[in-house]
């Protein structure tokens, strides 16, 4: 029902037959604007990250994303092949009618369906890593305070040794149906409250629920070379569903802390290796840093400031193999004292260069 309402191409602000790197493009865009980290306290902008995060699941699988397109496909067909009333089942489009049961009533589709076991919600949390470990991949311990299955009754919300059964109300579905000439409106069950089961005898531990609340550790696998901001999602790891519905996916947020002296620009590596006045300008060989080990830098004569160099494969690991880059940015270190020698030196050396280099900006000195 969610896919028929949200128009999740609408969210992310793509066209229906935008690229999968258009739509990741799209969702990088919106998840960095709208990340509450980037708006505390902002609860509009908390939601709007949650909504695009929601459609870019679906969306960004191409898998979901071809499901998604052919049930709205199918529910405009419906619509103009007749109205609401129009003689369609999922199983000729290639879907489970069992497993869209608010869908199907809505189109008139008949039948008591037993309703499928609700899914817990997702969770998402943050973790902070160094940058050496995002460099090379870690493994953090993760602890979650929240609900988890009732282990007295595993998750049933019935009393140990008895058991829930079928709401004699509405079968099973959860919800009852009202005819409206064409149309068949589906309503939640007053008496099983939706769930499409009765508990006699709820468990005393989670008063039948099939919850309770606890403190759970997991480990979390980040791989090498993820960038900060990137999340993670752990499939099955977040609230479990009432009543024994599958669990909901916990996101991780991955926080990658700075390096000291090391930058990054996506897979490559960025640095700013000070050299000093001769070296730039008679040129030499200088030892530069990488994350392992360090290897030498020819730089030639007459190097200036700012000048770039790339190191290849000494940069951050991606994700399809091989590395990336590590550019060197040299910065010409001027000293700040100089001795009588060295200032009696470089005055000579002034006297020998009296071309200016401001000479072609029409400067007359």
């Amino acid at each position: 029902r969610e896919w028929l309402e949200k128009d999740y191409y609408g969210v992310l602000g793509v066209a229906k037959n935008a690229t999968q790197p258009e739509i990741k493009k799209a969702y990088r865009r919106l998840a960095q604007k709208h990340h509450p980290d980037a708006n505390r306290g902002d609860k509009a902008a908390e939601e709007r990250f949650k909504e695009v995060s929601a459609a870019y699941d679906v969306l960004g699988d191409e898998g979901k994303r071809k499901e998604y397109d052919r049930i709205r496909d199918m529910a405009s067909a419906g619509f103009r092949s007749g109205g609401p009333g129009g003689n369609i089942r999922f199983e000729d489009l290639g879907f489970d009618s069992g497993a869209f049961g608010d869908i199907f009533d809505l189109f008139g589709g008949g039948g008591r369906r037993r309703r499928p076991a609700q899914r817990g919600a997702d969770l998402e949390t943050e973790v902070q890593i160094s940058f050496d470990d995002a460099i090379a991949g870690t493994t953090v311990p993760l602890r979650l305070a929240g609900s988890a299955a009732c282990e007295t009754c595993g998750g049933s919300g019935a009393e140990r040794g008895t058991q829930a059964h079928t709401c004699p109300e509405c079968g099973g579905t959860g919800s009852v149906t009202v005819d409206q000439g064409v149309f068949s409106l589906s309503r939640g069950c007053p008496r099983c409250g939706g769930s499409g089961r009765v508990i006699d005898n709820p468990c005393r531990t989670c008063g039948g629920t099939g919850q309770t609340r606890k403190t759970r550790t997991l480990s979390v696998k980040v791989p090498p070379g993820i960038e900060d901001g990137a999340r993670i999602r752990l499939s099955g790891r977040g609230e479990p569903g009432p009543a024994g519905g599958r669990s909901g996916d916990l996101y991780v947020s991955v926080r990658v802390a700075p390096h000291s002296f090391f930058g990054r620009r996506g897979s490559d590596l960025t640095l700013e290796l000070p050299i000093t006045f001769p070296e730039a300008a008679l040129g030499a060989n200088v030892k530069v840093p990488t994350l392992n080990g360090a290897v030498t830098l020819k730089i030639p004569s007459g190097t200036s400031q700012g000048r770039t160099f790339r190191i290849r494969g000494r940069g951050a690991p991606k994700r399809g193999g091989g590395n990336g880059d590590l550019l060197v940015t040299v910065n010409v270190e001027v000293p700040s004292r100089l001795s009588k020698e060295e200032r009696e030196l470089l005055e000579q050396f002034r006297e020998k260069h009296r071309a200016s280099p401001r000479a072609g900006m029409g400067v007359v000195e």
